[in-house]
């Protein structure tokens, strides 16, 4: 047992009426003794038998060395209360200090977290990825320093819904969010009526930076927010700072099309400003989203690509996303900063606004607006050091429902609340995840041509409901990944049990669901849905030339929409 090797005692102040108590500081600690007791002992705090002096506190102070304290008998005879109350004294304001500094610790060890989300970026439109004819090298670096998912799901595919799940680790299904903010319109195109949604994400539900703004954090929302105006914005849902910048912006020196450089200006100034707290910022960009729009000497620069001005976007999204990087390097803040990369939904494949479409998404099938794979697959990098290791790439089926308890956890942050994604930790440090379905439910036509469906992934299988006529697709995806082999045909006892389990899920989120459209039009229907199936497209060289083939059917979609009245 380690000993003091010094006791420091004041000199003895003599007074006639007084009891003198003194105040001991060894290494071992701070002690309260008597003069009597002192002797009787023979200095017990060097000796570390401590019957008498009290022990007041096991920190030892350098600039603390001793003091006499003089209590007069008229006002305590018994001297041995009044050490032991001002023991109890000295430990309070000594504990609180030590509190407040472990107080302050953990809070400084806990992680920071980025959250970057793209809006409408398909799953091979980086080059790690596979593409080509786009640069992406510094989303490239990010996924060489960690984990690169390749079988990572949107919680829907489209917009508003997928933000909700991201917000809440909730599917939409359950939120009664299920389509972008305020959704196609019913129209005569359709068979079915779009079930009636919440027009925004309902305050009831707690946030992830709800959550981590009670455990310290800093939080920031900087960027697209589409989950609810004037109440229900991102004040109202847990971000102290919220910017979210112009959404369209004329291309200049200093700025994309996008507003990608307003946006990461304030990003890296967030993360300046709480460099020495922990702090969560969530930056959803604008980009690639419909119209596009790119500098011209970078749209000069892609102009053998599928679609330049896109692949000058995606350019520009890499290197905003290099700016954010290098502030957590310069700040010496990366080895202590858990980063996410990932995009709302598939990408767009189809003519919609000018110069589009703005990507394909090959070998997968459809794009965004579609529950087949090219809607629902999306890029997801996880950065975090020394917690994730580098260089890995894992086909483990994972959705962006899973995000929220996932970086609970990795932040240290507990609650008992349920969520429908599951913890990915042990998954990302290196172990395994449990098998389990990944289901959708989306009972809407989109502006992309889908129609209202559900989806069950369970393992290699996916299975397709068509709520319309109730069809099913079934799909092998370890063998059939572009989804063009029906096999419900050849496996109706495995499409039963996948309905099934569709079925009893939707029952057990309170799903919501379509009614008979009573204006339907089965004219219109057809020549807008079935005589041209936008899942089925297969990409020409170039965007350009896949334009003119479309426009009618564009025109067509475009012209059943009712238009507001003025």
């Amino acid at each position: 047992m380690h000993r003091a090797k010094s006791v420091h005692s004041s000199p003895t102040v003599r007074h006639p009426t007084s009891t003198r108590l003194r105040v001991l500081v060894g290494t071992r600690g701070l002690f309260l003794a008597t003069d009597e007791t002192r002797m009787k002992h023979g200095h017990a705090a060097d000796k570390g038998r401590r019957q008498n002096p009290i022990r007041v506190s096991s920190v030892f102070h350098p600039w603390l060395r001793c003091f006499s304290i003089a209590a007069r008998p008229r006002w305590l005879n018994d001297p041995l209360p009044m050490a032991r109350w001002i023991a109890c004294c000295l430990f309070t304001l000594l504990a609180g200090g030590l509190v407040a500094e472990t107080s302050a610790n953990e809070t400084a060890a806990k992680p920071n977290v980025v959250f970057i989300f793209a809006d409408d970026l398909g799953v091979n439109d980086l080059s790690c990825y596979g593409r080509k004819d786009q640069q992406t090298p510094r989303l490239d670096k990010l996924a060489t320093q960690g984990l690169r998912f390749t079988s990572a799901y949107c919680a829907q595919p489209i917009c508003s819904p997928s933000r909700a799940a991201v917000m809440t680790g909730k599917t939409p299904a359950r939120l009664h969010l299920t389509t972008f903010l305020p959704g196609r319109p019913d129209c005569p195109s359709q068979m079915l009526l779009h079930p009636k949604i919440n027009m925004q994400l309902a305050l009831e539900h707690k946030t992830l930076a709800e959550y981590l703004k009670s455990a310290g954090y800093a939080t920031a929302c900087i960027g697209k927010w589409h989950l609810g105006g004037a109440a229900f914005g991102p004040k109202e849902q847990g971000f102290d700072v919220v910017h979210a910048g112009k959404a369209n912006t004329p291309p200049t020196d200093d700025e994309g099309g996008k507003g990608e450089y307003d946006l990461t200006a304030r990003a890296t100034e967030f993360i300046e400003t709480n460099k020495d707290r922990p702090f969560y910022l969530y930056l959803p960009h604008n980009n690639p989203h419909v119209p596009i729009a790119a500098k011209p000497g970078l749209v000069e620069k892609y102009r053998d690509s599928f679609n330049p001005i896109y692949a000058a976007m995606i350019h520009t999204l890499d290197n905003s996303v290099g700016r954010v990087l290098d502030k957590l390097d310069e700040l010496r803040l990366t080895e202590r900063t858990l980063v996410i990369f990932t995009s709302d939904n598939g990408g767009l494949h189809v003519p919609e606004l000018p110069n589009t479409p703005a990507t394909h998404n090959t070998p997968f099938r459809a794009g965004k607006g579609y529950v087949y794979e090219g809607g629902l697959r999306i890029p997801l990098i996880v950065r975090f050091p020394g917690v994730v290791p580098s260089g890995r790439i894992v086909d483990t089926p994972v959705i962006l429902t899973d995000c929220v308890p996932t970086i609970l956890d990795l932040c240290g942050v507990k609650t008992d609340d349920p969520f429908d994604g599951v913890i990915l930790s042990s998954l990302l440090r290196g172990g395994q995840l449990s098998a389990r379905p990944l289901i959708w439910h989306f009972p809407h036509y989109t502006n992309q041509g889908g129609r209202p469906a559900g989806a069950i992934r369970d393992g290699d299988w996916k299975l397709i409901e068509h709520y319309e006529d109730s069809r099913a697709e079934l799909f092998h995806l370890a063998t059939d990944i572009s989804e063009r082999t029906d096999l419900s045909a050849k496996e109706p006892q495995r499409v039963a049990s996948l309905r099934a389990k569709l079925a009893a899920w939707r029952t057990s989120v309170g799903a919501q669901e379509n009614t008979p459209n009573p204006n339907f039009d089965p004219a219109l229907h057809r020549r807008l849905y079935v005589d041209i199936d936008t899942s089925l497209l297969t990409p020409d060289r170039t965007a350009a030339a896949m334009r003119p083939k479309l426009e009618a059917w564009r025109a067509g979609m475009d012209s059943v929409v009712p238009r507001a009245k003025k």
